[in-house]
């Protein structure tokens, strides 16, 4: 794993709930559409592994999306991902009706997001984290960007981060030497 701040570390020892963008984020951000106009979206299966190891270890994860989308909501329940918010144009009140409805603060939480209605959530969360692909302004305001780009598995390095700071990430790899 390459070289991390330590205060990231320690803001990525707190978290119990990974939330993220889609377009940017889980996906690239492109948009394809067949001859019918049916939206097509590509997710990657490293992120999706990295989710189900944090499910393993307790930490939940969320997704908070600006658009509607049924593939979105289909990828979500493979990936047991609980809450799920689609057509949010206010992601930050929705992260606040999210944390008022359970045991968790804003220092609880990771938020992944890569453009301007992200920024409020990102500056709000314990660990705010952004995407090469992301706008620069939200750059500026992350406080961690991941070396991979949104759809290429950038949520995936996020999980590895959390896990790794929690002392999860060689438990979940034995695990899955133990059973091969």
């Amino acid at each position: 794993m390459r070289f991390i701040r330590d205060e990231i570390i320690e803001k990525a020892k707190q978290i119990k709930l990974l939330a993220f963008d889609v377009d940017g984020v889980l996906t690239s951000g492109q948009l394809f559409y067949t001859s019918q106009g049916q939206e097509i979206k590509a997710f990657n299966i490293l992120d999706g592994l990295g989710i189900q190891l944090l499910h393993d270890h307790g930490i939940k994860t969320a997704i908070i999306t600006g658009r509607e989308s049924e593939m979105v909501a289909q990828r979500a329940s493979e990936l047991n991902i609980s809450h799920v918010f689609q057509g949010c144009q206010d992601k930050l009140s929705t992260m606040q009706e999210l944390l008022d409805n359970s045991c968790l603060e804003f220092a609880d939480i990771a938020y992944v997001g890569d453009d301007l209605p992200d920024i409020p959530l990102i500056r709000q969360a314990g660990l705010g984290v952004t995407v090469p692909n992301g706008h620069l302004f939200v750059k500026k305001y992350a406080d961690w960007c991941t070396l991979t780009s949104g759809g290429n598995g950038a949520v995936r390095e996020v999980c590895d981060l959390i896990l790794e700071a929690q002392g999860f990430l060689l438990l979940s790899l034995e695990a899955i030497l133990e059973s091969q």
